[in-house]
């Protein structure tokens, strides 16, 4: 570990890298820390650090240098499937955690130094060894690695304290003598597939501002896996009796693609954890939007940084522009760690028009305002807590580059305005969910009927079909019996049934073309069902194909559930094809 002293002191420079993959990018994690020395070494020289208060780091900046291993066997026993693939789902499903390399280090057997990708596979070679007459450990030393907390990935991942090799440049250095080439010098390495089967060592160095070398540390990945396959084909299915019209065509898709705050071993304790990196996510992501080539994307679950960092820039390099808005909260500790959600549109099928934002917090707000009750008393800000979720819904109006000479000239029928939201997701807040999706359409019957514009609405709206939010969006009202709206709850946050109305004659597009919802857009251990729609204004839009839910056995062939290196999302993307204006049958 690497380490310098300061006033009865140590530090110490922590560096971690994520699971190699080709194509993904490796962002190595460095900081430095300090730990309270021992007694019998406050007397010692302490040569770094000695002339700024304790506890206080030098202002500093960290170097990195990345070097490419040997080709590496990574199992030494014949049987096992990983030494003839390095596929992200051969791995994966062969052995949950992926990387667990040990290594043989009885000196008398002939497996010695011999590595292997998992027990099981140490325990089927043990079997074959023989033994071997060797110097003892006396006359000969053994390089072996020895676990340690800072080289881990994910700390949840105990397994992965085999598969990382530390470097020390401050007190006793282990050294390899394998050949490593230095292949870059940049803060992030990007694999490729020249580095599959091959490990991937780190170097950091923390350099004070006067030039000083303070630290420095490196660290060895586990074998570089491939790259995961392209996304699974999906063919749309065309709805009956659609007719040859000649209106204007969009693909429209909606997608919660799982933040990464979200993406945890503790939530998803099935998928291996560098199939959770977004990374390897996003990679998997992009490859599945851009196979699909929408002309309009609502995502959800967008992270802040993850939209600046990686999503904006990849998109407008693929043809789209898009907007963003965050969830309502102020502060959820790392700057950018707050989902939200995105829309992207093919820059040249659309222009923008106009673009707004809601958030569910404010309209809470204006709305005990309207019911005359103070937010400061009791009754307020019970009703306020309740209410206030941090949920945000985004609208906008795209125009048409090219308008179809089978409308009319109006200007209204050359546009179309797309809403995207996503709902409150505790179960046990249903009439949360509800009086949402009642605030929503509220606000967009204000802004659209009077334009008579045509009308999309998508999102995951965490409501199963059976729930009152599904019914006022099919339905345009709500059951006075339904339980949804008679939780006795100690808040009531829901006006009286009667008022839950509203002025839109909407379709949901999957319950459309294929005359039924899908078993589920939502695939976890934990629940499979459906949350996500495509809702359309049936006076001026129609569906003309929806692309099918993949079946369970597509679902489960790489893992138990989602996410898996397959699918790199818990939910599922929603697709479809739409036509305003032509011909109607």
């Amino acid at each position: 570990m690497s380490s310098g002293k300061d006033f009865g002191y140590t530090w110490h420079l922590s560096l971690r890298v994520d699971r190699p993959v080709e194509g993904c990018n490796l962002r190595p994690h460095a900081y430095m820390y300090s730990k309270k020395l021992d007694e019998r070494d406050i007397d010692k020289p302490m040569p770094l650090y000695s002339k700024r208060a304790p506890h206080q780091p030098a202002q500093h900046e960290f170097h990195f240098r990345w070097f490419r291993g040997p080709m590496q066997e990574p199992c030494a026993y014949s049987g096992c499937p990983r030494r003839t693939s390095f596929s992200p789902h051969d791995w994966s499903s062969y052995a949950l955690g992926g990387g667990c390399s040990l290594q043989c280090v009885s000196t008398q057997s002939s497996l010695f130094k011999a590595n292997f990708c998992n027990s099981n596979c140490f325990v089927q070679a043990w079997k074959t060894q023989y033994t071997i007459r060797r110097p003892s450990p006396v006359d000969e030393e053994i390089d072996i690695d020895s676990p340690n907390d800072d080289c881990r990935a994910d700390s949840s991942s105990p397994t992965l304290m085999h598969s990382y090799q530390s470097y020390n440049d401050f007190g006793a250095s282990v050294e390899d003598t394998e050949e490593w080439v230095e292949v870059s010098q940049d803060a992030v390495f990007t694999t490729s597939a020249e580095d599959v089967g091959r490990k991937i060592k780190v170097e950091c160095t923390a350099v004070g501002m006067d030039g000083e070398v303070l630290l420095r540390r490196a660290v060895k990945t586990d074998l570089v896996l491939a790259r995961a396959p392209d996304p699974i084909k999906r063919n749309l299915v065309t709805m009956k009796g659609t007719g040859n019209g000649n209106g204007t065509r969009f693909r429209v898709v909606t997608y919660n693609i799982l933040a990464e705050i979200y993406a945890t071993q503790q939530m998803y304790p099935y998928c291996d954890f560098w199939a959770l990196s977004w990374d390897y996510r996003f990679q998997n992501i992009l490859r599945e939007l851009k196979e699909v080539a929408p002309d309009v994307m609502c995502l959800q679950e967008v992270q802040a940084d993850h939209y600046e960092t990686h999503l904006y820039q990849a998109l407008n390099d693929a043809g789209f522009e898009g907007v963003y808005k965050q969830k309502t909260r102020a502060s959820m500790g790392i700057s950018g760690k707050v989902d939200g959600c995105a829309i992207f549109w093919k820059k040249s099928k659309f222009h923008l028009v106009e673009s707004y934002s809601i958030e569910f917090n404010e309209l809470a707000q204006r709305q005990c305002q309207v019911l005359g009750m103070n937010p400061r008393s009791e009754e307020g800000a019970a009703y306020l807590n309740r209410l206030s979720r941090d949920n945000v819904a985004q609208l906008i109006v795209l125009e048409f580059a090219q308008p179809s000479s089978s409308r009319n000239s109006a200007r209204d029928q050359n546009q179309v305005c797309i809403a995207n939201t996503h709902l409150y997701s505790n179960k046990d807040f249903p009439d949360v969910k509800l009086w949402q999706t009642w605030q929503l359409l509220q606000e967009l019957e204000t802004f659209v009927l009077s334009r008579n514009l045509p009308l999309m609405i998508c999102g995951d709206f965490n409501s199963t079909p059976d729930t009152a939010v599904y019914d006022l969006l099919s339905r345009s009202t709500v059951h006075p019996g339904h339980p949804d709206v008679n939780m006795n709850e100690e808040v009531s946050v829901l006006p009286d049934v009667r008022s839950l109305v509203h002025s839109f004659q909407l379709g949901s597009v999957y319950n459309t073309v294929m005359r039924e919802e899908p078993e589920h857009t939502n695939f976890t251990v934990g629940f499979k069902g459906v949350l996500d729609y495509m809702w359309f204004s049936a006076q001026h839009l129609r569906p003309l194909s929806a692309a099918p839910i993949p079946n369970e056995s597509v679902l489960t062939k790489h893992g138990e559930a989602l996410p898996s290196t397959q699918f790199s999302s818990d939910h599922i993307m929603l697709i479809s094809d739409m036509q305003l204006g032509g011909t109607r049958t």
